[in-house]
């Protein structure tokens, strides 16, 4: 089973930890950066982000599953955020989104993502105790 971890010494938070460590023969799931686009790469949530990052999420999920992984098996979750958006009005979403889970986070913010429109850009690494 994987184990998430959170040293002494360092900030004690309830929406992540700071530590994964994955057991030998862990199958490892990588999911590329996942924006709020619909199966047609159409933009869903326009200029909200909290609705981008509700869909981002559960785009998220559907790559997990494709995988044999959910989002209780994610270990590093990495977030690009475009610089002027505020991350108050995302959290919500995404912590809905994480259904519990606490891994690890990575959180950036970037002058722009590859996709237009897109706010926000979630990629994970998940692993999977068979």
């Amino acid at each position: 089973m994987t184990q998430l971890l959170r040293p002494e010494g360092l900030v004690q938070s309830p929406a992540f930890t700071h530590v994964a460590v994955v057991p030998p023969g862990a199958t490892t799931v990588y999911v590329g950066g996942q924006n709020a686009v619909d199966a047609e790469g159409g933009i869903i949530g326009g200029t909200d982000v909290a609705a981008q990052v509700e869909r981002v999420m559960a785009n998220l999920k559907t790559a997990l599953a494709a995988g044999g992984a959910t989002i209780q098996d994610v270990v590093l979750l990495n977030v690009l955020l475009v610089e002027d958006v505020d991350i108050n009005e995302a959290y919500p979403a995404a912590a809905a989104g994480l259904e519990g889970a606490t891994p690890p986070v990575v959180a950036q913010r970037v002058a722009g993502l590859g996709v237009p429109g897109a706010l926000v850009e979630v990629s994970a690494i998940a692993a999977v105790v068979r």
